[in-house]
């Protein structure tokens, strides 16, 4: 399976790191091993993680606005943000609606505020393929967003 190929740059720490941790109660067999990755490569990399939890996917770019704005009003802002979530297809257009309207206001959120993100929510067509993206063992796409996320802090710090 394709994936992220971390490097040397990659797993170089990132101390003090402030990371917020969003993650989705629905499919919450699934985002659970999703938490597992992302938490484990954010301490590998010395990075500090907090973690609020929201009811699905469409919820978790709002709950990570808010969280932003309280952190840096409370003088202890965070420098990114990972995304935890599962939207399994189903038989209605419902699932279109809400891959996509997830991404989009996760870019957004992130563009617009100059934002590190790893967005690690998966789309996927059955709870198998699921599993196997989510397992740390497997997949691990939790850790991937988790990677993500710190890249782009990593960017963030040098070219302040």
């Amino acid at each position: 399976m394709a994936g992220f190929s971390p490097d040397d740059a990659d797993a170089a720490p990132v101390p003090g790191a402030r990371i917020l941790v969003v993650a989705a109660k629905f499919n919450i067999h699934i985002v659970a091993l999703l938490h597992e990755g992302a938490l484990d490569a954010l301490k590998q990399a010395q990075a500090q993680a907090s973690v609020i939890d929201v009811p699905g996917a469409l919820e978790i770019a709002t709950a990570a606005a808010i969280a932003l704005d309280a952190a840096e009003a409370a003088g202890a802002p965070y420098e990114g943000v990972v995304a935890l979530g599962c939207v399994i297809r189903g038989e209605t257009y419902h699932f279109e609606i809400v891959a996509n309207e997830s991404a989009r206001a996760l870019t957004d959120l992130s563009v617009s505020r100059r934002l590190p993100l790893g967005n690690g929510i998966l789309t996927v067509e059955n709870d198998e393929q699921a599993i196997v993206r989510a397992d740390p063992k497997q997949g691990n796409k939790g850790a991937d967003a988790a990677r993500a996320a710190l890249a782009l802090v990593r960017l963030k710090r040098g070219a302040a």
